[in-house]
């Protein structure tokens, strides 16, 4: 069932029962989106499904309102499964199953997840029919016997393709085959893999497969700009952008840990109310984070991809990609933050290279929208912006009632210099101290964007060289992952890659000196879930052309590879 033959509907029309759709009228829910209006009437029907969809389409409804529905209040036993990446995604599942189940008695939720009570949980679980919880932190419960599967009606898997890239593939399996063969199984993702089609052949049911892919739900009121800046300028047109907006509440994605902890200490430094979120934090720091961007005491979010998974906090106004993200669909992820409860969002997106633009035009293409070019504010507008705000912050003041120490701090200026001072002169310099100066004005140089470049490997004249991969044999890596990763990201054939030797922490990689600079603009990626860099290795030795790629330990394979 496919998008476009996607009729949305209101929830009236869905045969939702009644205690639920109270529930939603109370949280304005009137018209279904198209996941939502797909889905729900095959799950209430208990038909197996497989909900190919982003973030912002509104996939927790999809799935949270049929299991509700199937959950018998009388009976204080796990009834319906919901699996999740992260405990952030876990709690905001956990705040959605709660509002459907306003008006339905005896509906009790645990969530379970990492760094939280073990006693906590195991008092939840005593009475809980509906169980949310990540894969890990669910395993545990099953070791200690303290969470049991055995009368579960339904079964959900939520992000799997995020879980599959985290390692968790062998306890989804184990958990799974701990519930009843008979139960209904509902798996959402955002990528249809080779992983993601075995979990779903090996437990779902002639599953009905939903694809609203397309994230048109989420970005239909989302404005995608982008602007292009010198890579040692990134920084500091970010906080160009950031000086020059209207937005309150902002989430600025980054692709590392480490650039997300020194753009949060840049921007603290500069006074923006900025905040960190990766995954080193513990779940106090974690829940604090959160808990003061989603109430406005912190006005600005720096998080990774992973880290990011759950939010879903209604007032984000603008997204920033300060790197590029390592798939399309995260960049739809990624812009699914802003633009929700009917409200208009703002995407800006920091491109430094030919390559990245290229990765912007394949993005158009692959969401339908256009990512407008952008021009980064000149002194001129940042001056003009900051007198603007200003000046609408203190309108309605200037008449009113001061303080006696701000009477006597004017007094004694226009008295300084035996009172040559005037009115006008003593409010410029109170208005400097306020603003910061002319030189808190100061743009970056604009840097003109490249003309369109060939793709990277169709140079057949560069010299081959030998990549440095971080990642080996112990991280249980093989070439297919290698040459999969890479031909994706730099949109090139499998054959255009060389020789690759796999050792026990890294491994070498044949290809073209074009493909490897172009790698290098996107280093690190994840492969497999780990973080992996690239470095060119300084060598006067040519490496091996890719007519003659040979997988390191397969002699047959590379025969095979002689010969093609």
């Amino acid at each position: 069932m496919k998008n476009q033959s996607i009729q949305r509907q209101s929830f009236s029309a869905l045969s939702i029962p009644a205690p639920l759709l109270r529930a939603l009228e109370d949280t304005n829910y009137t018209e279904a989106t198209s996941i939502q209006s797909a889905a729900i009437p095959l799950l209430l029907e208990g038909q197996d499904v497989i909900g190919y969809s982003s973030t912002g389409t509104g996939k927790t409804a999809a799935f949270g309102i049929p299991s509700v529905a199937c959950v018998d209040g009388a009976r204080k036993h796990p009834q319906v499964l919901v699996l999740s990446p992260t405990r952030e995604l876990a709690l905001q599942i956990t705040t959605e199953l709660q509002k459907f189940a306003k008006y339905k008695e005896g509906i009790c939720i645990a969530t379970l997840y990492g760094g939280a009570s073990m006693g906590d949980q195991i008092r939840q679980l005593k009475r809980a029919n509906i169980v949310v919880g990540t894969p890990g932190r669910l395993m545990d419960h099953m070791r200690r016997r303290t969470l049991k599967l055995d009368e579960i009606k339904m079964a959900v898997l939520d992000e799997a393709d995020e879980m599959l890239s985290m390692g968790f593939v062998e306890d989804i399996q184990c958990i799974l085959s701990e519930t009843p063969e008979q139960r209904q199984t509902v798996l959402f993702s955002a990528t249809m893999s080779a992983p993601i089609l075995k979990i779903a052949r090996e437990f779902l049911k002639n599953p009905q497969t939903v694809d609203v892919i397309t994230g048109q739900d989420s970005q239909a009121d989302i404005r995608q700009t982008y602007y292009y800046v010198s890579q040692h300028d990134k920084q500091a047109a970010l906080t160009l952008i950031l000086r020059n907006s209207y937005s309150h509440i902002a989430i600025v994605f980054c692709n590392t840990k480490s650039m997300g902890d020194e753009l949060n200490t840049s921007l603290r430094k500069q006074g923006f109310s900025a905040a960190g979120l990766h995954g080193d934090m513990n779940q106090a720091v974690r829940t604090q984070v959160m808990t003061r961007f989603r109430t406005g005491g912190t006005g600005i979010l720096i998080a990774t991809d992973v880290a990011a998974r759950g939010i879903d906090v209604d007032d984000v106004d603008t997204v920033i990609n300060f790197d590029l993200p390592q798939s399309f669909e995260y960049y739809v992820h990624r812009i699914g933050r802003t633009g929700r409860a009917g409200k208009q969002g703002l995407s800006q997106t920091l491109v430094c290279n030919g390559k990245q633009v290229s990765v912007l035009r394949a993005l158009m293409r692959f969401t339908g929208k256009e990512i407008v070019k952008q021009s980064l504010p000149t002194s001129a507008d940042l001056m003009n912006h900051a007198v603007e705000k200003t000046a609408a912050a203190l309108t309605g003041t200037v008449r009113k009632p001061t303080g006696t120490a701000a009477k006597m701090l004017v007094d004694q200026l226009l008295c300084a210099d035996g009172g040559a001072a005037t009115a006008y002169e003593v409010a410029c310099t109170l208005a400097e101290k306020l603003l910061g100066g002319d030189k808190a004005f100061q743009s970056v140089p604009t840097k003109e964007e490249p003309a369109r470049h060939s793709t990277p490997g169709q140079d057949n004249k560069s010299p081959m060289v030998t990549v440095i991969a971080s990642i080996g044999r112990n991280d249980h890596i093989t070439p297919n992952h290698l040459v999969g990763t890479l031909a994706e990201l730099l949109d090139i054939p499998g054959r255009s890659i060389g020789k690759i030797d796999i050792h026990e922490d890294s491994s070498s990689i044949g290809m073209r000196e074009d493909c490897a600079k172009a790698l290098m603009d996107h280093s690190p990626v994840r492969i497999k879930g780990t973080e992996v860099t690239f470095t060119v290795r300084k060598s006067a030795r040519r490496a091996p052309s890719p007519a003659y790629r040979r997988f390191s330990g397969n002699t047959k394979a590379g025969k095979r590879n002689q010969s093609a």
